[in-house]
């Protein structure tokens, strides 16, 4: 069996990431670039203000997208260039994503627009940001003016994409833009209001133009079983949905994003134990969406114990990316597959691929061969999971170019294409050739 004829087949960015042109056409100044411009706080402290230029080079990264034949391309829209402060519309910061749009349009190419990336606007995050419950509902504003501007051109939005790292990285662990570790209920509060957000702005895009189809962009704890056993795949399936259960920080998990979102409450936890969450605020944020978009990169193993789930040690030298996150390719099957059979809804891969130690051999080529192997190991288990029943719509491979990682800065690369930050030239990887041949095969030369 193969995928399904109608597939879809893509490649992902977001906005802080590759645009740069931090100052320009009236946007502001978001959490990103104050975090990005703190001491220590990034990798040898890189910055977004130049990123990949994709602001200048848009048209270099379109001819990225057609060497790769994909028809799909996911990509974020600045809060700050639309409002700089949060509130105070700029119609000028439209003219770059109008540029965007039209030009993959012409070239046969379906955009797929993420609403929120991470980038709170800085003057929103002074009055509190996600502490704030004015965060959700300008967000939502946001929202439909992006939904309104772009009816009968993009009919595929994205919500919010990660919000287990936004506000777990954020305003827990301290890792990521805004930098605070908060605990309890301020930290609960800000959840609430990111998940208050998801909902309004479900209502503001549909609000705006009733015929889009609209989702979010999850992450979080993934778990599969050691064995193929029906005991253990039963203890991989409980303890992904464990809230709590594994991880640096008490916020990387799916369901406390997709109970909500879907179901309308909150997983049964301690932490959720508030007066704070009314059953109102709960019919706001459990809004019909159309489908689930998940970002998947490694799992945990997970095996029946005599008191559960149990965690399985990663052996001694199990392989690992470049970034030392383990490699675990069957999560694309059975995590899809947990997801699926809780949800109902249909599954895209919104975001898969590792960080490699590319660079540029001396034959003047990109290599990759550890990216090729990774995409065909968890390519193929996608494959599996559509065979098993999970409806699986399509795939968009993180990332389209090699980007501003977060406080990773330029360290790290995620691409298909290989970007010379001193020249900001763009040149396919190995993986990039690799990939359009899954692309015109439809995934049958797996």
């Amino acid at each position: 069996m193969s995928f399904p004829t109608d597939f879809l087949w893509g490649a992902a960015s977001a906005a802080y990431q590759i645009e740069g042109a931090a100052s320009e056409d009236g946007r502001g100044p978001s959490v990103w670039d104050t975090f990005s411009h703190t001491p220590e706080k990034t990798f040898d402290g890189h910055t977004g203000d130049i990123a990949c230029d994709s602001y200048h080079r848009f048209e270099e990264d379109l001819e990225a997208l057609k060497l790769l034949g994909v028809k799909h391309y996911r990509f974020g829209i600045s809060w700050t260039r639309i409002f700089p402060d949060g509130r105070t519309f700029n119609e000028r910061g439209f003219a770059y994503y109008d540029k965007v749009v039209d030009l993959l349009l012409q070239n046969g190419i379906t955009p797929w627009v993420t609403l929120f990336h991470w980038d709170t606007p800085q003057a929103l995050e002074d009055e509190g940001g996600w502490q704030n419950r004015e965060t959700a509902r300008l967000l939502a504003q946001f929202a439909g003016v992006v939904a309104e501007h772009f009816h009968g051109r993009v009919y595929h939005y994205f919500t919010l994409n990660e919000p287990q790292c936004f506000i777990g990285l954020g305003y827990e662990a301290g890792w990521h833009a805004p930098g605070k570790t908060l605990s309890g209920a301020p930290l609960l509060t800000c959840w609430h209001n990111a998940m208050l957000a998801h909902g309004m702005m479900v209502q503001a895009v549909r609000k705006a133009d009733p015929s889009a189809q609209i989702g979010l962009a999850s992450c979080g704890l993934g778990c599969v079983p050691e064995r193929e056993s029906e005991a253990d795949i039963e203890a991989a399936r409980t303890a992904m949905f464990s809230f709590g259960a594994y991880g640096n920080f008490t916020l990387f998990s799916q369901n406390a994003f997709l109970d909500p979102a879907l179901f309308g409450r909150y997983p049964d936890h301690p932490f959720f134990d508030s007066p704070e969450i009314t059953k109102e605020d709960l019919a706001i944020i459990q809004q019909p969406i159309d489908f689930i978009g998940l970002n998947f990169y490694n799992a945990y193993v997970v095996r029946a114990g005599k008191n559960g789930p149990e965690q399985v040690p990663f052996y001694r030298g199990s392989p690992t990316t470049a970034l030392r996150w383990a490699i675990t390719p069957t999560m694309m099957h059975y995590c899809t597959k947990f997801i699926y059979e809780r949800y109902q809804l249909p599954v895209y891969i919104t975001e898969n691929g590792l960080s490699c130690n590319d660079k540029v051999y001396l034959d003047g080529k990109v290599h990759d061969p550890d990216r090729i192997d990774f995409l065909q190991r968890y390519l193929r288990e996608l494959k599996r999971a559509g065979e098993d029943g999970v409806d699986i719509r399509g795939y968009f491979h993180w990332s389209l170019i090699d980007n501003f990682e977060w406080a990773d800065g330029y360290k790290e690369r995620f691409g298909l294409f290989f970007v010379d930050y001193q020249t900001l030239e763009r040149q396919p990887k190995d993986s990039a050739f690799w990939y359009r041949s899954v692309v015109e095969t439809n995934g049958e030369n797996l």
